[in-house]
């Protein structure tokens, strides 16, 4: 009944994240659903939307890692060499993703075969991922 009130700070931020996550999946499986029907407008709706959360989603962790990582005194050996596996095998993801969705996400851009070959690609490195940082960085830093 009381655990939300008493919940750490990283406890709090991992359950915003893991809502998040559950928003990034499903715009993106709608994203696909609709493209397969040719819903373009609809595509490019859900497009945008994925970037506004995505790129928050993206900004606000940086920022959290970045923090827990300058004051690594407060953390255990195991959350710091995590934060940095993660942050520094992510990188390149992260920026093939921002300048994806920087370009497919405009109201002129055209929706062709590369659009939706390249989106399934970054599905599936993002769902591995996300998948990798719940199970291990996110379990750990909700246990402080």
């Amino acid at each position: 009944m009381f655990g939300s009130l008493f919940s750490s700070k990283n406890q709090k931020l991992v359950k915003i994240w893991v809502k998040e996550h559950k928003k990034i999946v499903a715009l993106a499986h709608k994203i696909i659903d609709n493209y397969s029907k040719h819903k373009i407008d609809a595509t490019k709706k859900e497009l945008r939307a994925l970037n506004d959360i995505a790129i928050n989603h993206l900004m606000i962790e940086d920022l959290e890692f970045f923090q827990l990582l300058k004051e690594h005194d407060k953390l255990n050996h195991e959350t710091e060499a995590l934060i940095k596996e993660f942050t520094g095998t992510f990188k390149e993801t992260k920026n093939v993703l921002i300048k994806f969705l920087a370009k497919y996400s405009q109201d002129d851009a055209v929706l062709d075969e590369e659009f939706i070959e390249t989106f399934n690609a970054i599905v599936g490195v993002l769902a591995e991922r996300i998948e990798f940082e719940e199970k291990n960085l996110y379990a750990v830093l909700s246990k402080q």
